[in-house]
């Protein structure tokens, strides 16, 4: 490992040189089962042929103009976007992070604009990740992610999740908004429950405030519908998506109701590159894919049964495995053991998989998995459980 780049990952000493399908492939052949998906990025595989193909074909045309002309396959994108949520418009970047500072913006921006400046502050929630930049990590509210970065960006109030005294008591004439991710994804895959979606869409109808879903992670098909808010039938005024948007190609984008956007205008905010033609081309290519007919639903069927081996595996080893939780193919797992020590005991088996908060393990595949591919990965947990046992 190089000492030119910064060392900020604690980074596993694998280099692959190519991937197709669920599978990476390091230069020397070889082959692991990729259940991680560069942390929820690869949903449709690896060099997913139609993917592959809008890229190049885009690549041959035109790279990059700037926001300061139109552009052809962003406005698909985004009226695509719109036509499949509660969204009337969108706004392009290049990360998550990006996506989330731009909500956070257009919710402060539509209280200015409303005559109300000062109402400029987000409730979050405990066990939240939202980004790494710094009013980002100030949402998450994590220590370890806002230690050693100096005070922490005014503007954040957590509270408990799933405790809607505690939500309504935190309100203020300065609170702006209410951001959560539907389902936790860092802090341990937890699915928000329906009721309190609720909670928080009646308090923020009844105190003027903006709902804020972060889908970053959950979104695109992750969960079995295309946006997990849909499970709940709970809309947001405002919601950020990225990583499978663009099934590799960066790319992220904060869909808002018009309403919620009205003090977006001319000069407000920005990106160089957001929304660029090669970004768009392969987003419009994943949106292809995961809205042809069945699609979803295929998805829904896989990951019933991947939570089934994943349940049984449990039942089989509980001095290692204590539970599963999650939506679709965004399952948690965990371990009565150092979750870490599972992680390297199924990259030792050759599948890929990520950690996350509460000492869980998490299972992110491909959404184009099969059967195969479920049998591949339970047989690596089952030998990781016997070989981690007490």
């Amino acid at each position: 490992m190089t000492a030119s780049v910064m060392p900020t990952y604690a980074r596993a000493d694998l280099v692959f040189e190519r991937g197709e399908g669920p599978y990476l492939y390091t230069a020397d052949g070889e082959r692991y089962l990729d259940f991680g998906c560069g942390i929820a990025v690869t949903s449709l595989g690896h060099a997913h042929p139609h993917l592959v193909e809008a890229l190049k074909g885009q690549a041959d045309r035109l790279w990059h103009t700037s926001n300061l002309y139109r552009i052809e396959g962003q406005e698909r994108l985004a009226r695509r976007l719109v036509a499949d949520s509660f969204a009337d418009t969108v706004f392009f970047g290049n990360s998550g992070a990006e996506a989330i500072e731009c909500a956070l913006k257009t919710a402060r921006r539509y209280h200015f604009a409303n005559g109300e400046p000062e109402r400029f502050r987000t409730i979050t929630f405990t066990g939240a990740f939202h980004g790494r930049t710094l009013a980002t990590i100030a949402a998450g509210g994590q220590a370890k992610h806002l230690e050693g970065f100096g005070p922490a960006a005014d503007g954040f109030d957590q509270v408990p999740l799933h405790d809607s005294n505690a939500l309504r008591a935190a309100i203020t004439g300065e609170t702006a908004a209410i951001l959560i991710e539907p389902v936790l994804g860092e802090g341990g895959i937890y699915p928000v429950d329906p009721e309190f979606l609720k909670a928080i869409r009646a308090a923020a109808d009844e105190f003027g405030l903006l709902v804020i879903y972060d889908e970053i992670q959950c979104g695109m098909g992750r969960t079995g519908k295309l946006f997990a808010y849909e499970w709940s039938g709970v809309a947001p005024d405002i919601m950020a998506v990225a990583k499978a948007l663009g099934g590799g190609m960066p790319i992220g984008a904060c869909l808002a109701t018009e309403k919620a956007a009205s003090g977006m205008v001319a000069g407000t905010h920005g990106s160089t590159f957001g929304g660029n033609p090669l970004a768009t081309a392969v987003g419009n290519a994943v949106l292809d894919v995961m809205e042809e007919p069945g699609f979803m639903e295929g998805v829904q069927q896989r990951a019933k049964r991947l939570r089934k081996r994943i349940e049984q595996t449990i039942a089989k080893h509980p001095d290692v495995l204590e539970e599963v939780r999650g939506l679709g193919m965004m399952l948690g797992i965990k371990a009565v053991v150092p979750a870490g020590d599972l992680v390297a005991a199924m990259r030792d088996r050759h599948v890929l998989v990520v950690p996350a908060g509460d000492n869980v393990m998490r299972f992110l595949p491909p959404l184009v998995i099969d059967d195969s591919h479920i049998d591949e990965a339970i047989a690596a947990l089952e030998d990781a459980c016997v070989a981690l046992k007490p």
